[in-house]
């Protein structure tokens, strides 16, 4: 039902209940026969094929149904590509009445349970089967626990927009996974993974993280392809395996296992990191010190450096995955230079006290961003990001840029209130997959040359590379237009979220007319347009008290 609710978004539910009964009775039949002629196709195909099979496809889904006359895997791709995430064309989910639901669930739970299902799959296409059937989960217990209460909608409403945000949320952090498996390669994919999960599983030994994360490389795959039938076969797999070496990987992972198995991966992937081993010894003997590090690094780069990876993560829980790659990239690229010198252990001798210096300066910046989100708060946070970015794309329309900016402060609201040894690693997480978002649309139609620069980073550098931009130099403002700066009563009547972004979009306009502006100008004008405001919402003539001021 997943699958081709995610395909073929615009069919009723009765419609793919149909396909659902065709490929299950296929299913049934190949177990019987696994010889036969159907029965040997991969599933992919017998997916797409029934997809292509389905009557006026050309009718509802357009040029969509010109994917039917090309080959697999080329097919897929076509297929994936006219995916359409939380698509207009489908109305916005009306929950039947509280006591309608409750009389549902208990009369036919399966038909709740695949209606719901089917109600989150079309909205969210990318969204992988095993969080839908997860949150499928949660749905019910929601169900099971507010269906006693009194107030029934009330506990509803309150547990279903939990549910909806942690689907938003989990959405979010697995399309960027595709993002980095498809743009950056199965090896960067596989080394993030390699240093989340040493720094979660800090006990656990290199070989078995090894085998895990080339494990999650291939379901992944599977996953971002769209074959939700695998993804949730192998995923289910993976948990089992790693569930049945949880004392090999975690302590923290036993109430994990428990649960039920469609409970599990939620419980897991939340799950605290493990504490780390006592006395691990420091690094720099074994890979600065020692006299074999350039013949160790010769005889297997990649060995080598995912060792690399496991050892400095698994000791570091309190820095980005980001931070850790760079760090990584810096020494693969002094191991490069140094092992061709007649001297290397004098080449690479700073290389602790410049790496010491690099992890000095993030901590600073996400410090300096945390003091400035928690004692300015939200408003102040936001204008100075829309102040910054305007000036390294102006040519991003005003609605995108104020986008871009509440993401960013989204970001600070997240992560400036966690403790600080987490706040690194959150910031920088996030911030990545909104730069990640950014870029992938630039794609299409670039910004400008800075920003296409950075965009062509290595993965774990473009974070810097947007902090470190400045003001873009070659673009030229638009010429000064009053109807800009038009002012009437609206201004004193709107709702206050409305005259808010109305002042943002300001801001945004102004910076555009004038990139080069400095803080105290932008000071002044804003203090002046407040002191406007206060003097002439009272007035008995609005307009014309804006006018002249």
């Amino acid at each position: 039902m997943i699958t081709f609710a995610q395909y073929l978004q615009k069919c009723s539910y009765d419609g793919l209940s149909k396909l659902v009964k065709d490929i299950v009775d296929l299913a049934h039949k190949c177990v019987d026969n696994e010889d036969a002629p159907e029965c040997t196709k991969p599933l992919p195909t017998i997916f797409l094929d029934r997809i292509c099979q389905v009557d006026q496809l050309r009718d509802s889904y357009g040029d969509m149904a010109d994917c039917c006359g090309k080959a697999d895997p080329e097919r897929n791709q076509c297929f994936l590509s006219f995916k359409v995430h939380q698509p207009d064309f489908i109305s916005p989910y009306q929950r039947p009445a509280a006591d309608v639901i409750c009389t549902q669930y208990q009369d036919d739970r399966v038909a709740l349970l695949g209606n719901f299902v089917y109600t989150v799959a079309r909205r969210n296409p990318f969204l992988h089967a095993p969080a839908i059937l997860g949150l499928a989960a949660e749905y019910e217990n929601a169900l099971k626990s507010c269906c006693s209460e009194n107030d029934v909608g009330a506990c509803l409403d309150e547990k279903a927009s939990v549910i909806k945000e942690r689907a938003k949320l989990i959405g979010v952090q697995q399309q960027h996974g595709c993002r980095i498996l498809d743009k950056y390669g199965e090896r960067t994919f596989q080394a993030n993974k390699l240093s989340r999960l040493s720094q979660k599983y800090p006990k656990a030994p290199f070989a078995e993280l090894v085998k895990m994360v080339h494990d999650v490389k291939d379901v992944y795959k599977e996953c971002c392809e769209g074959d939700m039938v695998e993804c949730v076969d192998d995923w289910s797999e993976l948990v089992k395996s790693l569930c049945s070496k949880q004392e090999v990987f975690s302590s923290k992972l036993k109430p994990c296992c428990e649960k039920p198995v469609v409970e599990r991966t939620k419980c897991i992937m939340e799950a605290d990191f493990d504490e780390k081993p006592d006395n691990l010894p420091s690094l720099v003997e074994k890979y600065i010190q020692d006299k074999e590090v350039c013949k160790s690094y010769e005889a297997g780069h990649d060995a080598f450096l995912s060792e690399f990876v496991y050892e400095y993560s698994r000791r570091h829980p309190e820095l980005s995955t980001q931070v850790i790659l760079r760090i990584t990239k810096g020494y693969e690229t002094l191991l490069d230079k140094c092992c061709k010198t007649d001297n290397p252990a004098e080449c690479y001798a700073n290389a602790v006290m410049e790496l010491n210096k690099h992890i000095k300066e993030t901590q600073d910046l996400v410090k300096t961003n945390c003091d400035l989100y928690n004692t300015h708060g939200e408003g102040d946070f936001l204008k100075g990001i829309l102040v910054r970015y305007t000036k390294k794309m102006p040519q991003v329309s005003t609605d995108t840029l104020l986008e871009i900016g509440r993401k960013m402060t989204a970001v600070g609201t997240k992560c400036c209130s966690l403790p600080e040894e987490k706040r690194l690693s959150c910031s920088e997480h996030y911030l990545s997959i909104v730069i990640e978002k950014m870029c992938k649309k630039q794609e299409s139609t670039p910004i400008n040359d800075q920003v296409t620069q950075c965009c062509n980073e290595f993965y774990s550098y473009k974070r810097p590379c947007f902090t470190a931009m400045g003001v873009d130099t070659k673009y030229v403002p638009p010429p000064f237009d009053p109807m800009m700066f038009n002012f009437d009563d609206k201004l004193c009547s709107a709702p206050p979220a409305e005259r808010e972004e109305g002042q943002l979009k300001l801001l945004i306009n102004l910076i555009k007319r004038k990139p080069q502006m400095t803080e105290e100008q932008i000071k002044t004008i804003a203090g002046g347009f407040t002191a406007m405001m206060d003097k002439c919402c009272k007035a008995a003539d609005i307009d014309t008290c804006l006018g002249e001021e």
